[in-house]
């Protein structure tokens, strides 16, 4: 998908589960087409989060495809445990494995787009080594595992080293995605830096209890 389209992808673990399908509806009828799902293993990262049986049930319930963020230890053994497929995108992280190179190339070969995850101390230049496997990067601007942090310094440099980096390795037509404290204002930054797909939290779509005018004002602060 060409770099310069740019998407919101709303995080399903800051939905209000009890309204859950509705938010879903939301989302449909506000356009949105990636619904982003943190996977968490309690040993990756120190906390839990959505299971393959959610995954299931949501991909049941909507066509908008899933984008899948697995933060756990050694993703290519459990890769056959998630329904995804074609049009979905899935993000290993390179710190997860001794060697990512196996579960990327199971996620093409199943039809979806792989991205490379990066933590924030996590050098851009580090993954030089798998552009050619990737559709994109997964920038962390805060450390994975909880919602609600702040944006750790340094973050808006290294999305555009990032982006740099893609465009002199030959690969200008990867994507880069943020996520972490993507408020509006910080988006803005983001997006001149070389973002074009937005993981929407809590400081993005959830606050308040309006989901359709958090969603066209942050399209409208940001993607216009």
């Amino acid at each position: 998908m060409d770099k310069t389209k740019v998407r919101l992808a709303p995080s399903v673990m800051c939905c209000d589960f009890f309204r859950l399908g509705e938010q879903v509806k939301v989302f449909e009828q506000e356009g949105i087409e990636l619904l982003h799902i943190d996977v968490m293993d309690g040993h990756f990262v120190p906390n839990l989060a959505l299971g393959t049986d959610f995954i299931k049930q949501l991909k049941k319930k909507t066509s908008i495809p899933l984008d899948v963020h697995l933060m756990v230890e050694r993703p290519e053994r459990i890769l056959s445990a998630f329904p995804f497929g074609d049009g979905d995108m899935v993000s290993v992280h390179l710190e997860s494995t001794p060697d990512v190179r196996p579960a990327l190339a199971e996620i093409a070969r199943r039809g979806a787009k792989p991205f490379l995850a990066l933590n924030p101390a996590t050098p851009v230049e580090k993954c030089k080594d798998y552009l050619a496997l990737i559709g994109g990067l997964l920038i962390m601007g805060v450390n994975p595992g909880f919602a609600g942090q702040k944006l750790i310094p340094g973050t808006i440099e290294k999305i555009a080293g990032a982006r740099k980096l893609l465009d002199e390795n030959g690969r200008p037509d990867a994507e880069i995605e943020a996520d972490g404290n993507v408020s509006p204002e910080n988006a803005v930054l983001m997006r001149r830096a070389g973002v074009n797909i937005f993981v929407g939290g809590t400081s993005a779509v959830f606050r308040g209890s309006d989901l359709s005018q958090n969603i066209r004002q942050f399209k409208k602060t940001v993607f216009e």
